[in-house]
């Protein structure tokens, strides 16, 4: 490990900044969010197990409510979701971004009004499309040329439907290529640099069973930048200016997506948020004053920004295994349940909980128990040097893209969430078990 490297963890070591704000020490080692100590939520509901603070959650949709008090703010479901997370979010005053059926019905299950969903999707099933339909979601986003009459035909005749069609801006921003969503050459939205945008809208024009309510785009995801944000408002307005000189219509509405990046390691750097709503409604305001367009209501789709700085991960160490340079921390976890640092290379920042440490820190690899070599967890943090099988490991930032990319693999089961608040801790998702697996394998 290199001498900056290692000065840096170092100093983030005792560093609680990307942790809940309502994290606070313990004697002896002891960790608590919502006022509730993580080795006894380890000790009640056994590991791995993922914490979600409530409070927090709710006050960062507060925070995007104040930050945007004339948008919409549309929760994305696809970060993390549960009945219990659904009642938080309409409570909060947001709407929800979903992107299946799904996701749909259990926001609807749980109460969510349709009317504030927003269906997405690159490639709706007939089921989705159908059960938004059938439930009244507020908007479906067009995503490709064929949706467009599947879309219409369910709709019926003297039905009509709210829509929105996804373009891309060409505007490359995110912190992986494969969560870049923004330019030519991946799977979502229409072009529109080749033109296929501005066809679709004129089709969708042109079908009296769908009411084109706006534009969409998403630029991709963990943008920290407010800068690219800029740049796809003035794309994105220009063609709303070309749309009404070609067809006289004038858009209400403008969805400029998601994909606000937080910090999972201290030091790292997060979207500032206050920013982003002062520039960008002034971008918007510029653009549209310059193009003679009133000002259309901006919708903003926040999802890891709202719940993977409220969530904490917590595992039980296994195995600990010097290996030349490298002692490897093996928990009872890994990408079975998060799958991020194998997808993306996500750099994580774990910390030993439930005793207090008596070693020299030392580098260290956190890896799961599947059988793969890419399951590393957290590669050259610093742990303490006589970490042992059975201490607990906590690692936040964990709230978000963790258990809903969760697999099945080596039959391990997907851990709880348990939420926390005000002291006392709760189930929300149950542990996934061998009794599961045996009834949903019914094949002889």
């Amino acid at each position: 490990m290199s001498a900056p490297v290692l000065t840096e963890l170092l100093t983030g070591l005792d560093d609680l900044s990307v942790w809940p704000a309502s994290t606070a020490p313990l004697p002896d080692g002891h960790l608590s969010v919502g006022g509730v100590s993580l080795a006894d939520v380890a000790d009640r509901f056994d590991t791995p197990a993922y914490v979600l603070d409530e409070d927090e959650v709710r006050a960062r949709c507060r925070t995007y409510r104040a930050a945007f008090p004339d948008a919409d703010v549309l929760y994305a479901a696809k970060a993390f979701l549960s009945r219990a997370m659904v009642r938080w979010i309409d409570e909060e005053g947001l709407g929800l971004d979903v992107c299946s059926a799904g996701e749909l019905e259990l926001a609807v299950m749980a109460g969510f009004p349709a009317a504030r969903i927003v269906l997405h999707g690159n490639a709706k099933s007939p089921r989705d499309i159908e059960t938004a339909l059938r439930l009244g979601v507020g908007r479906i986003v067009v995503d490709s040329p064929s949706e467009i009459a599947r879309i219409a035909a369910l709709v019926g005749p003297g039905g009509r439907q709210k829509v929105l069609v996804r373009v891309v801006p060409g505007v490359s921003a995110g912190g992986h290529e494969k969560i870049r969503t923004g330019t030519d050459g991946q799977k979502f939205g229409l072009s529109l640099t080749d033109g296929s945008a501005q066809h679709a809208i004129a089709r969708v024009l042109g079908q009296s069973q769908l009411e084109l309510t706006g534009l969409h785009c998403h630029i991709g995801s963990q943008i920290t930048d407010v800068k690219p944000y800029l740049v796809a408002v003035r794309r994105m307005v220009g063609l709303m200016a070309r749309i009404k000189e070609s067809h006289g219509v004038t858009f209400p509405e403008l969805d400029m997506g998601g994909g606000h990046g937080v910090a999972y390691r201290p030091g790292e750097s997060a979207l500032d948020l206050t920013a982003l709503a002062r520039r960008l409604s002034g971008e918007l305001s510029a653009s549209c004053a310059a193009a003679g367009l009133p000002l259309p209501r901006l919708v903003i789709e926040p999802g890891r920004a709202v719940a993977a700085p409220a969530g904490v991960a917590v595992y039980r160490v296994l195995a600990v295994k010097p290996t030349g340079s490298t002692m490897f921390v093996a928990v009872d976890g890994g990408m079975s349940d998060n799958p991020r640092p194998a997808l993306y290379g996500a750099r994580y920042a774990p910390r030993l909980i439930g005793r207090s440490a008596t070693a020299e820190p030392v580098a260290a690899t956190v890896v799961g128990r599947h059988c793969e070599a890419g399951d590393i967890l957290a590669a050259d943090v610093l742990l303490p040097g006589d970490v042992r099988p059975g201490d607990l490991l906590a690692v936040p930032v964990s709230g978000a893209y963790q258990l809903s990319m969760a697999s099945a693999y080596n039959l391990v089961g997907r851990p709880p969430v348990v939420a926390v608040h005000d002291g006392s801790a709760r189930l929300l998702v149950r542990r996934e078990t061998q009794e599961d697996f045996r009834r949903r394998d019914i094949g002889a």
